[in-house]
Formats: C-alpha cells, sequence, structure tokens
C-alpha cells in the first residue's frame, strides 16, 4: 500500500473532530501529523487524544515547518476566499467544507486559484460517500441505459430540518478559550445585506441538497421556479427531467428524515439517508418496478453497510491522494451549486415582493 498519507489539519473545532479527525485518524492509510489550531489549550487537548504529534498555532507556521501530502480544513465557508489560496501555496491536495465559498464571485477566484495552484480540492459533499446515495446513483444511470423504467422524469428531495447531529458532538473536547477574531469574506457586490444574509442562510443548510439534485439527475439543471413561500424550488435539467427541492415542509425535532426520490415513466429509486452526523447507520434503496397489464409491481430494498458517509469521504479523499480515484466533488462542480443558490435566492426575493399579501391569500 506505500506510507500513509501524510495529512495536516486546520481548525480541529466542533466539525473538524467528530466529522473529521476522529475518521481520519483511524484510517490505516492515513497519518495525521500535524494540527494548526488557534486555540492552543484546545489543539493540545485534541493533538493528545488522537495522539497528533506536532501542534501549532496556525495554518501557516504548519505549512512552512511540515512536509505534507495532503490538509484538511475544517473552517466556515465564509472565510474560503481568505483561507484558501494560502493553503493551496502548500502546493498539495485540499479538502474543505461545504460550500465552496459565501459567494459566487469568492467561489470563482477559489476555482481560479486552484487551477493556478497545480493541485486540487475536494469539497465535503459527504452524501456523495454515502453508501446508500452510491447505490441509488448507480442504479439510477443503469435504468437510464437499460430504459427498463422508461425515461427519468423526476427528482424530488424532501429535506425537513430535524436532528442533524444525532450525538455527534458528545464526545468532543471543549475548551473555555474564546475563539480570535477571524476575516472574512466580503458580501458580494450584487447583493444587499438582507439578500446575502439569505443568500448565506440558504447554501448553510440546503447546498447538500442543490448538490445532491445534480448528482441524481446526473445532469446540470437550472431553477426554473422558487415558490414564494420559501418550500419549494423548482428546476429543470438539460435532459428535460424536472426537479424538486422540498424545504423545511414539516419538522422533526428527534429524528432526521431527508429522502430522495427518482421517478421513471414505470417506477422509482427512493433514498433515505441518515443524519449527517450519526456514525455507522445505513441509509436505504428501494427500487419499485411497475410491470403493468394488471401485473403486480415489484419492491426491492437491498440491505447496505452501515457504514458512516464521513468516514467514507476521509477514505475517498485520502485514495483521490494516492491517485487511486477522483474527488466526489471538486472546486468547478461546488462553483455550480452557489450560481444555483444565487438564482434561486434572486427567484425568491422576486416572487415574494410580488406575492399578494396574507390576507389576500387566505
Amino acid at each position: 500500500m506505500g506510507e500513509p498519507v501524510r495529512v495536516g489539519f486546520v481548525g480541529v473545532g466542533a466539525m473538524g473532530q467528530a466529522a473529521h479527525l476522529s475518521n481520519y485518524a483511524v484510517l490505516p492509510a492515513c497519518r495525521v501529523v500535524a494540527v494548526a489550531e488557534l486555540r492552543t489549550e484546545l489543539g493540545r487537548k485534541v493533538a493528545a487524544r488522537y495522539g497528533v504529534p506536532r501542534i501549532y498555532p496556525d495554518h501557516r507556521a504548519m505549512i512552512e515547518a511540515e512536509e505534507l501530502d495532503a490538509i484538511v480544513a475544517s473552517q466556515p465557508f465564509t472565510r474560503h476566499g481568505v483561507l484558501v489560496p494560502e493553503l493551496l501555496e502548500a502546493g498539495v491536495p485540499l479538502f474543505i467544507e461545504k460550500p465552496l465559498a459565501g459567494s459566487v464571485e469568492v467561489g470563482e477566484r477559489i476555482a481560479e486559484a486552484v487551477r493556478e495552484s497545480g493541485t486540487w480540492i475536494m469539497v465535503g459533499y459527504h452524501k456523495r460517500s454515502d453508501p446508500a446515495t452510491i447505490r441509488a446513483r448507480a442504479e439510477v444511470e443503469r435504468l437510464k441505459e437499460t430504459g427498463e423504467l422508461g425515461a427519468l422524469r423526476c427528482v424530488r428531495i424532501t429535506i425537513p430540518p430535524g436532528d442533524w447531529i444525532a450525538g455527534g458532538f458528545d464526545e468532543n473536547l471543549t475548551t473555555d478559550e474564546p475563539m480570535p477574531h477571524l476575516a472574512h469574506d466580503p458580501p458580494p457586490p450584487d447583493m444587499d445585506e438582507a439578500t446575502w444574509r439569505d443568500y448565506v442562510a440558504f447554501v448553510n443548510y440546503y447546498i447538500h441538497q442543490v448538490n445532491l439534485l445534480r448528482h441524481l439527475l446526473g445532469e446540470p439543471y437550472r431553477v426554473t421556479h422558487a415558490d414564494p413561500s420559501g418550500v419549494l424550488l423548482v428546476a429543470r435539467g438539460e435532459g428535460g427531467a424536472a426537479g424538486l427541492i422540498e424545504m423545511a415542509p414539516y419538522r422533526t425535532t428527534r429524528d432526521w428524515q431527508e429522502s430522495a426520490l427518482v421517478g421513471f415513466e414505470r417506477g422509482h429509486v427512493k433514498l433515505t439517508l441518515p443524519a449527517p452526523l450519526a456514525r455507522n447507520r445505513a441509509g436505504t434503496v428501494e427500487v419499485l418496478r411497475d410491470p403493468g397489464d394488471g401485473r403486480a409491481p415489484v419492491v426491492e430494498a437491498p440491505q447496505l453497510p452501515p457504514v458512516h458517509a464521513m468516514r467514507r469521504q476521509a477514505e475517498n479523499f485520502v485514495r483521490a491522494v494516492q491517485g487511486e480515484g477522483e474527488p466526489p466533488c471538486a472546486a468547478d462542480e461546488a462553483l455550480e451549486d452557489l450560481r444555483v443558490a444565487r438564482d434561486y435566492i434572486r427567484m425568491l426575493r422576486g416572487a415574494s415582493q410580488k406575492a399578494p399579501p396574507r390576507s389576500q391569500r387566505e
């Protein structure tokens, strides 16, 4: 297998520990050799728990001192424009959390910096590494190729707010140290403050589904309608199939009920996903085939391994660093998510301004 990939971590706060370091630290093909953390005591505590030999006060000191094969940086996305170009100077593959940036303009600058760097970025859309998503996507692509269920008609994603943490932070180490003041990216020039707040809130929570919709369609798409209620995003794929994202149609405070339905003319593929930070819980895939002519439909539901999507995501990043595969989502595609989100927010605010007062709708 060769030498383990030498990884440096930039930031070991909540997501840095629960979603990332706890997974990379146990991968045989990977060795976390350094941590850069602005909160000194937290850095020491986390490094001691996970057996990381060296600690640095910031990413610059780590890059200067270490010979790294890759960097994992779990940082606020509204800082990516400030931080990512500096991390790319290390000349090694970089993993960042979703989304690529807090605006299209900053995302474009990051994508250009990646092209100039000679290396690449993997953006943390962990759902692409979930075994259930992998199985569903493979079946959708197979059905598109064979045509046995007819044409692909629609992809509908339903995402009620719920308990996405699922106990994932319970074992995190913490300290009372204040977070130092950090530079953040500027707002986009074409958005006022209120619009940008709406945009940032949307990409923070729903950018996973914006990305998943493209992944399941298997092609680019464009937004065609934003319902004034803020519940429904409607899109159309390049091949003509409809796409829908249902946002907060209800809530589940003690559960997570995210699902996607890929509809064909004579059946469907249904995907359900566990909470993002739930460990060792399998998603589900259901395939319904309706033969017609009075014959009974058939439902298939394969049992899937209870593999944490974040663990599989770490494995995928390490394999890509080793040259054994491609990152599931790189910077250029993640930039498209930001553009979709901008189109949606523009349509939503326009639709809201045109909608009649509530008293006229009731």
